[in-house]
Order: C-alpha cells, then structure tokens, then sequence
C-alpha cells in the first residue's frame, strides 16, 4: 500500500513568514509526494508579467494581495499539488478560507532570528526594503501568528535540512488526516 496516497488527495498549502522555507520544501515536499509544485509569488508574477517588486512599487500591497487572492483560486481549482504561498496570502479572509476548505494548509514556522539572517542575504522582498529584517519579522510575527494559528497543522522548524522538514510535514499530516478519520 502506498503511504503517501491519502497526502495526494488535496492541494497542500504552506504558509509561514517570509524565509521559512515555503518555496524550498515544497519543491522537496512535491518530489516526495509525487505531486505538482506551485508556487504563488512565481505565479502572480507570470499573470501580472512583472516582478512583485515592481507590483508593490508601482500599485501597491492592495493590488498585490488582489491578484495574489485571485491567482490562489485560479491554483485550488487545479488538481491536487503542493503550494507555496506568499507570506501575507493567509491574512486576506478570503483567500484563508479558500485555502482552509480546499486543500491542507501547513503553517511553518521558525526562530526569527533564523529567518531575519536568511531573508537579509537577499534585496528581492519589498515588505523589507530599508527595513531592518528582524524588525519587520517580529512585527509579522505578532500580527500574522494568530492567523496563521488556522491552519490545519502548524510545525515548527529549525535550521534543519529540508529533507527533515519534509519528513516532519508529512508525518504531521499523516497524524492530522488519520485524527480526522480521512
């Protein structure tokens, strides 16, 4: 019998702070599962035909998050894959509760002192621009934690190997499916 067969039912969905590591285990996360990978940011910007940069720059984070809402709903209709959403896609109700009913949202999470080094290696996040990455992180935290609290399983990661954390996903949503009788 194949154990990863019940993992391939619906979409999953990572959410988390921006560096957590969305993209990087979904793509191993999607490998595992034998799944398609998604990843949300990529996908706006192929819709919009522009970098998210240049998006928030020139209409904003409210347009952003419109075209983030409407692309994540375009991706819940396709069948099952893993997803990699944007840092922010959770907050929006809208897109919360999409992702809530159709597909098993994992929030990943991590030391923000973790996260601010490896979101700081980098100049490609707009919400970090002449901010100081921790800062900005622990402000997130305390706003988007109690709603990323939602998800289905919430999962705490270190500065681990993304194979681990892979394994650690999957056997989470192995317990959470088998706790609700799926």
């Amino acid at each position: 019998m194949d154990r990863y067969a019940p993992l391939r039912n619906r979409t999953i969905a990572l959410v988390g702070l921006m560096g957590v590591g969305k993209s990087s285990v979904g793509r191993r996360l999607a490998n595992a599962l034998e799944l398609p990978f998604r990843d949300a940011d990529n996908e706006v910007e192929t819709a919009a035909g522009r970098p998210i940069t240049e998006i928030f720059a020139e209409l904003g984070e409210a347009a952003f998050r419109d075209g983030e809402r409407r692309v994540i709903q375009r991706l819940l209709e396709e069948p099952p894959h893993v997803l990699a959403t944007g840092g922010g896609a959770f907050m929006n109700d809208e897109t919360r509760a999409l992702l809530k009913e159709k597909a098993l949202v994992v929030w990943l999470r991590a030391d923000l002192e973790l996260l601010a080094r490896r979101v700081g290696r980098k100049d490609t996040r707009p919400l970090l621009k002449d901010a100081d990455p921790l800062t900005v992180l622990k402000a997130q935290a305390e706003q988007r934690y109690p709603i990323y609290a939602e998800a289905h399983v919430a999962l705490d990661t270190g500065d681990t190997a993304h194979h681990v954390t892979v394994s650690q996903v999957i056997d989470a949503l192995t317990r959470h499916l088998a706790e609700q009788g799926s």
